[in-house]
This record gives structure tokens, sequence and C-alpha cells, in this order.
């Protein structure tokens, strides 16, 4: 990855909307440069995909909630089951597995307290694999952002040439094998 495609990722981050000309323009390369760029990391997997970004109140989404959960049972039967009911409900945005006090780290957002009330006691609670509920309603957000930094990228980019070439020469010995 050199600079083109960290300042490539920088401005599709910004916005996943620009054309081609929009975004060769910003990086100082020719639109199909830009093109081949783009389509490489792509498929590549270094970019996931482009979405729109809706804004939670506007559509009724008032509640954002973490809850940690703790599993009544360490055991594999009880971490799937309950993947399977996390991954069924539509409340929630992200779910983290973790170390530490809990198990689980489930950040959900609902219209209001009356359906968080509903799904903490309707879903999770009586659910066989949770064995603990520990909720934080958000009070105020004080940061949002999908973007990822990739400041120690550029800071690799300048990195001494030995190193990108034992770098590379690794890349090409494991894709190989």
């Amino acid at each position: 990855m050199d600079q083109f495609d960290i300042k490539l990722l920088g401005s599709l981050q910004r916005d996943g909307r620009l054309t081609n000309n929009e975004l060769a323009e910003q990086i100082g390369l020719s639109a199909s440069q830009c093109s081949r760029r783009r389509t490489a990391l792509e498929e590549s997997g270094v970019i996931e995909g482009y979405h729109a970004v809706l804004a939670n109140q506007a559509v009724g989404l008032g509640v954002l909630v973490f809850v940690q959960v703790s599993l009544a049972a360490q055991s594999p039967d009880s971490a799937q089951a309950f993947a399977k009911l996390i991954r069924g409900m539509d409340e929630v945005q992200e779910a983290f597995a973790l170390t530490g006090e809990a198990d689980y780290l489930v950040k959900m957002i609902v219209p209001d307290l009356k359906t968080l009330s509903r799904v903490l006691n309707e879903v999770l609670l009586p659910h066989r694999s949770v064995g603990h509920v520990r909720t934080s309603v958000v009070l105020d957000r004080v940061k949002q952002t999908t973007q990822l930094p990739l400041d120690h990228l550029a800071a690799q980019e300048k990195a001494p040439a030995a190193r990108r070439q034992a770098a590379a020469l690794r890349k090409r010995a494991a894709a190989k094998s």
C-alpha cells in the first residue's frame, strides 16, 4: 500500500460516493489509475463495501444502549446459542466477545425505554444462554465515526526501502505456501 492508496482510502472514508474523477483530483492520479486502485482494494478486501449512514433520531431510534452479558454457562453450546440469538436481533448493531468480567458487550438501538424493557425482559433475560445482564443507556454521544485511523500506514510507507522489500518477500513466500 503506497501513499496514493492511503489517500484514496482516506478520501473514500470521508465520502464513499466520490466518482473516479473526483477521487483522482483529490489524490493526484488519473481517473483510470484511481479506478484500478479502487478495484484492487475492493478485491483484496481492504474496502469491504459502501453504505448509507442513517440518522438514528430521524428514523425514530432514540435510545442507544450498551449491554454487558455474562453467560449462564461457560461452554461452546452456550456461546453458540447466544451468538445465534444476537444475530437474529435487529436492535443489535454490534456485539463483541470479551475478556474480563462480562462475556459479551452488545450495542443496541431502540425507539424508546419501553422497547428496551421489552427486549431485555422478553428476549435477552429469558434466553437459556444468558446468566446476567448489565445495561448502560447512553446519555450523550461524544464522538461517532466509522473512519479508521490511517496514519500508521503513512508511517509504514516512509519506512526504509529494505524493510519494504523484506515485507514483500515474506508476503510472496507466504502466498506460495
